[in-house]
């Protein structure tokens, strides 16, 4: 009576497996057949990388560190001394100030460095999804075992009830035993 349950959820969940997706199929199998799932998606992610994604994330990783700060500063003080105070004694300043030739190389850089720096935002978006649906593949499994592991403690303590009763029926056995044999 009690596996009638069993049956039933056994019978849904092959019915139902049809409709799972082919990551929640891998998952049910990888479970069934007791293998592990965990894995590395960090190596995973980084091996389907192409070299232009690759590159992307160097310059942005580049582009917000402080190497890259103190020496884009340095440039811009450099520039700004030498078209104001070197150059000028010379006649020679091709940048005069407000300096419109930096604000354009400033403009442009700008203008590439953002959609690098997004391409760079969107991927380790995607590798963070990655790393969230292993967690809860993991989650899931370690759920899984738990329950087993309950159910298999229930067990235990079941059949060690059992031997127990089992050992104090042969005991007051064993007294009435004893005491009709007194009483005699």
């Amino acid at each position: 009576m009690a596996q009638q349950p069993q049956e039933q959820l056994t019978k849904l969940f092959v019915e139902k497996f049809e409709n799972f997706s082919k990551q929640e199929k891998l998952f049910f199998r990888q479970l069934l057949q007791r293998e592990g799932v965990a894995r590395n998606t960090n190596r995973e992610f980084d091996e389907t990388l192409t070299l232009g994604q690759r590159v992307a994330d160097k310059v942005a990783a580049f582009g917000g560190s402080w190497t890259f700060i103190i020496l884009f500063t340095s440039i811009l003080l450099l520039w700004i001394i030498a078209n104001t105070f070197i150059l000028a004694r010379y006649k020679e300043v091709f940048d005069p100030y407000p300096y419109i030739l930096l604000n354009l190389i400033l403009s442009m850089l700008a203008a590439l460095q953002a959609p690098i720096i997004m391409m760079s935002q969107n991927r380790q978006a995607a590798k963070d999804r990655l790393d969230a649906a292993h967690d809860y593949e993991v989650n899931l499994k370690a759920e899984f075992e738990i329950e087993k592991l309950h159910h298999k403690m229930d067990e235990l303590r079941e059949k060690q009830w059992l031997e127990l009763v089992e050992m104090q029926q042969e005991q007051i056995r064993l007294l009435t035993k004893l005491l009709e044999e007194k009483n005699k």
